[in-house]
C-alpha cells in the first residue's frame, strides 16, 4: 500500500525547530511569553492591522468577537451557509440564531444581494442583526466592497472569517483586514499551522484587549484570583506560537505552491475539457489573489457521462488519497433544520458536485503521478 496522500498536511520547516527549542530553554511553556508577543507583531504586519491576538482557534476568535460586539440570547447574526461550521457555532454558543445567507456564482461565497435582502426582511420583522460574518471560502476572497458598503448601511458590524485565507487579498489589501474584526486559523490543515490555534484581528485597540483580557479567564487585577466577568480558556501558548512565528517566515513560499497547485491542476482539467468534458472552478474576479488554500473543482455527472464527484472521491480513496466532498452548507445540515435561509440551490448545488483535491504545499512529484493517474483512470 501507498503512504497516504492527505487533503493539506502541516508543512514544518526549519526555523520552528529553533523558535520551540528556544521556548524549552528558556522555560517559557507555559501560556504567553515572547514568541506570543513577536506572533501576533507578525500577523499585525502581514495583515496590515493595528492589533492581532492569538489564540487557541479561529472559532475561539469568532466567539470572542461576538461577544465584543454583545451579541446575547435572542438576538439573531448573519452568516454565510456555504461554510464548516465553526463560522456559525458560535453564534449559538451565545444563544442567539443563525441567519444563513447563499452564495454567488463567481467566488461561492455570501451572495450581497441575498444579504441586502435579508437584511430588509429581518429588519421588516423587528429582528435587525447584530453582526455579519462572510467567509472567504478555500482563500477565495468574498466580494467585501459590495459587503461592506451594504453592512454600513445598515450600521452591522462585519465579523471577517478569514480562517482559510491568510495570504489572501483584494487589490492588495490582505483578507483579515476588512471587517470591525478579522478571524484566522492555524488549524494542522490550514496553509500555515502552529497544530492547533487562530487569532483576533482589528484597527480597534479596545476590542484586542478586551479579547485578550477575557481569553485568559477574565482575571482581573489582583495578587488573588478576582473574576468580574465570564472568560474562557482561548490563550495561545508560547510554544505553538513559536511554531507560528516560523511558519510566517514561509507563508509566501507556502501560497506560491498552492497556487502551483492549483495551476497544475487546471492545465490538466483545461486539456480534459478540450476533449469534451465539463469541469468547473472558481475565477479570480479582477483585482482578487486567492491563496488557492484547497484546489476545488465541480463535476456535474449530467454533463460528464455520468461521472461524479463520488466516483472520483472513492477512486482516490482506494488509492489511499485523501479527497473530500465540498463543505454542507449550514443550511441543510441538521443541526439547523429551523434556521433562516435566504437563498436558492447554488451552495446545495456546489456542495452535490464539488470535490476538494489534495493541495498540500509539499506534495511531491510521485504523489502529483499517483493523483494525476486516479483523475485519467476515472476519465478513461
Amino acid at each position: 500500500m501507498h503512504t497516504r496522500i492527505y487533503l493539506s498536511s502541516p508543512h514544518i520547516g526549519n526555523m520552528e525547530h529553533s523558535f520551540v527549542e528556544e521556548a524549552f530553554r528558556t522555560n517559557w511553556i507555559a501560556p504567553l511569553g515572547p514568541h506570543v508577543d513577536r506572533f501576533e507583531e507578525d500577523l499585525q504586519k502581514y495583515v496590515g492591522v493595528n492589533h492581532a491576538a492569538v489564540l487557541s482557534s479561529g472559532t475561539a476568535a469568532i466567539h470572542l468577537a461576538l461577544i465584543l460586539l454583545g451579541v446575547e440570547r435572542g438576538d439573531e447574526v448573519i452568516c454565510q451557509s456555504f461554510t464548516f461550521s465553526g463560522s456559525a457555532n458560535p453564534i449559538v454558543y451565545q444563544g442567539a440564531t443563525p441567519v444563513f445567507i447563499d452564495s454567488e456564482k463567481d467566488t461561492w461565497n455570501m451572495d450581497p444581494q441575498l444579504l441586502e435582502d435579508a437584511i430588509k426582511d429581518r429588519v421588516k420583522r423587528r429582528r435587525k442583526p447584530k453582526a455579519i460574518i462572510p467567509v472567504h471560502l478555500y482563500g477565495m476572497p468574498a466580494k467585501m466592497s459590495e459587503i461592506i458598503s451594504i453592512a454600513t448601511q445598515y450600521e452591522i458590524p462585519i465579523i471577517e472569517d478569514a480562517a482559510e485565507a491568510l495570504g489572501s487579498s483584494i487589490n492588495g489589501k490582505k483578507c483579515g483586514s476588512f471587517g470591525t474584526m478579522g478571524v484566522l486559523s492555524f488549524n494542522g490543515n490550514k496553509i500555515i499551522t502552529t497544530s492547533g490555534g487562530g487569532a483576533l484581528l482589528s484597527n480597534d485597540e479596545d476590542f484586542v484587549k478586551k479579547a485578550r483580557f477575557l481569553a485568559t479567564q477574565a482575571r482581573d487585577p489582583a495578587p488573588h484570583y478576582e473574576h468580574t466577568h465570564i472568560g474562557y480558556n482561548y490563550r495561545m501558548s508560547n510554544v505553538l506560537a513559536g511554531i507560528g512565528r516560523g511558519q510566517m517566515q514561509v507563508l509566501d513560499d507556502r501560497v506560491a505552491a498552492r497556487r502551483n497547485n492549483f495551476d497544475r491542476y487546471i492545465n490538466f482539467f483545461s486539456q480534459k475539457n478540450q476533449e469534451g468534458y465539463s469541469i468547473k472552478w472558481s475565477s479570480e474576479p479582477e483585482g482578487f489573489f486567492s491563496n488557492r488554500w484547497l484546489t476545488t473543482v465541480v463535476i456535474d455527472p449530467k454533463e460528464n457521462n455520468g461521472i461524479s464527484r463520488e466516483i472520483w472521491r472513492k477512486a482516490f480513496e482506494m488509492a489511499n488519497i485523501e479527497s473530500r466532498p465540498l463543505w454542507k452548507p449550514m443550511h441543510l445540515q441538521p443541526v439547523f433544520r429551523d434556521i433562516p435561509f435566504y437563498g436558492s440551490n447554488i451552495s446545495s448545488k456546489l456542495f452535490q458536485d464539488g470535490l476538494c483535491l489534495p493541495s498540500s504545499s509539499n506534495l511531491t512529484e510521485s504523489d502529483w503521478g499517483r493523483i494525476l493517474d486516479i483523475l485519467n483512470d476515472v476519465l478513461k
